[in-house]
């Protein structure tokens, strides 16, 4: 019997993933997936990255695509809900979250709670909606970076697979910057500085979170106070120097000024008992690239999602005092 080609996943490669092996990035994704099978999978040409075939110590660069056939439930990364159908109301509010589009770029204000890619326990993922808004018949946009399932704000996509890698490139350059915006429980020992605190993933129980390391991987984040409220709760700007899984929320946490709301790297810390965050409390307020066609800065700014504009609200903070406060690079 033929495969079930609805099962097919097509995953993009990551920005903080360039240079993985094939098979390592396999292992990453589907942990269960036995070395055997994946070989085979690769002989026969059912996993294909940017529409060739692949060896396993091939190296993947971030925005490229890999084809990953129907694999048994047991190898995936978990069981649960599939992917469900895309509706028109899918397709409506991920038009109005589009901040920018062209020929080679499409920029999203990504929404909290929305997945950046596909997998066995996401049911609606940026991948699926950005591939339904331009239809069967155009090329499937590729995500070249990516946020946390629960951070919203400016996500890029490129159009094309020239487009991806150019991208790709672009954002590691000097002159790229990202510019994040948290709202933490408590502020950090000082007003502006430097995180400098190598990572690694640490076993929980059954999840993984990422903690200090001696021998792990360099992670450095600039970070500025822009506001706080008496009781100490800081609005800070932050610039992730490097792109560390969940870089963002362990240097907080590691700093004793945990991100509302995130109980996996706070705890209860990260709820102060005087206000109710129910949500992430981490936003990609803007970034600044390097267009791949032209070489022109491409200047985006996402707009605060709703339960953040309610927090700025409360605490007495207004979104436009922050923009023209960055982290110095020499912090």
């Amino acid at each position: 019997m033929a495969a079930d080609v609805s099962a097919v996943e097509t995953r993009t490669v990551g920005e903080d993933e360039g240079e993985l092996r094939l098979d390592r990035w396999f292992k990453r994704h589907y942990p269960k997936l036995p070395y055997g099978q994946l070989a085979k999978l690769l002989r026969t040409g059912q996993v294909r990255v940017d529409g060739r075939r692949a060896k396993p110590n091939q190296r993947v660069q971030p925005g490229q695509t890999v084809r990953v056939p129907p694999l048994p439930q047991s190898s995936g990364d978990g069981g649960g809900a599939t992917a469900q159908p895309v509706t028109e109301a899918d397709r409506t509010a991920f038009a109005q979250a589009i901040l920018y589009d062209d020929p080679d770029v499409l920029a999203i204000n990504k929404p909290h709670g929305l997945a950046s890619q596909g997998g066995t326990h996401v049911q609606r993922s940026v991948d699926a909606l950005a591939a339904a808004h331009v239809g069967a018949d155009a090329e499937r946009p590729r995500l070249v970076h990516r946020l946390d399932k629960d951070t919203s704000g400016v996500l890029l996509l490129a159009r094309t697979a020239g487009a991806a890698a150019k991208l790709g490139e672009n954002l590691k350059a000097e002159g790229t910057e990202k510019v994040y915006w948290a709202i933490t429980a408590a502020r950090p020992p000082r007003r502006h500085g430097r995180i400098e605190v190598p990572l690694a993933k640490r076993k929980r129980g059954g999840g993984e979170k990422m903690g200090y390391a001696e021998d792990g991987k360099h992670a450095l984040t600039l970070y500025r106070e822009i506001a706080h409220t008496p009781d100490g709760i800081a609005w800070l700007a932050l610039i992730p120097k490097t792109g560390r899984t969940h870089q963002l929320r362990a240097h907080l946490a590691h700093v004793g000024a945990p991100i509302l709301a995130d109980g996996k790297y706070g705890g209860r810390s990260a709820y102060p008992e005087h206000i109710l965050p129910d949500k992430l409390h981490l936003h990609a307020r803007r970034l600044a690239v390097a267009h791949p066609a032209d070489g022109t800065t491409l200047r985006l700014t996402a707009p605060l999602p709703e339960h953040m504009a309610e927090t700025f609200e409360q605490l007495g903070f207004d979104p436009a005092a922050g923009d023209d406060v960055l982290p110095h690079h020499q912090a």
